[in-house]
């Protein structure tokens, strides 16, 4: 099975694929309530002890590259730091617990290798969003009573491109 991790200090999302390419898994973690950051680790430490406990055989992991340069009006030095921190700190997680070396995708190739193609001028996470409503109804989408995704959505989504792109290379690696 593959792990697909669209990791982030405030909600990470999770994704296995089993060796068909299945959703056997689509979740959001929550750490938006933690505002320690070991507390935080610590409950993706709980989660992960969780997949193992519930059987999940995991071969393979994919993890999102965190952002690696500055974008004006996007995160400042100090986000970028702790999202890398922390990014880190899963990275050694996953390896510890699962005994798996993850491998970092880029958002961007990530899409693509799904073949979601983001047109100039529109934002990539929406586009995805759309794919995968329009094609995967195994990711479940939630709605405010506004009817707008919930923020956790996204990282669902996020995770599912990720586990999706990472299964995809492995099936090429095997060809």
């Amino acid at each position: 099975m593959i792990l697909g991790l669209d990791v982030s200090t405030s909600i990470t999302g999770a994704t296995i694929l089993d060796k068909d390419g299945k959703v056997v898994y689509n979740e959001a973690w929550d750490l938006r309530k933690y505002k320690n950051f070991f507390k935080k680790v610590e409950y993706v430490e709980t989660q992960i002890t969780k997949l193992k406990r519930d059987g999940k055989r995991i071969e393979t992991v994919f993890i999102e590259q965190s952002l690696q340069a500055f974008r004006s009006g996007f995160s400042s030095a100090k986000t970028l730091s702790t999202l890398a921190r922390f990014n880190g700190v899963v990275w050694w997680l996953v390896y510890g617990m699962l005994q798996v070396e993850p491998q970092y995708l880029a958002a961007t190739s990530a899409r693509k290798t799904c073949g979601i193609t983001v047109p100039r001028g529109q934002k990539g996470k929406a586009v995805a969003m759309q794919y995968v409503l329009d094609n995967i109804p195994e990711v479940t989408i939630s709605y405010t009573r506004n009817n707008n995704i919930k923020p956790e959505c996204y990282d669902k989504v996020d995770s599912w491109v990720i586990a999706k792109a990472g299964y995809n290379i492995c099936q090429k690696e095997k060809k």
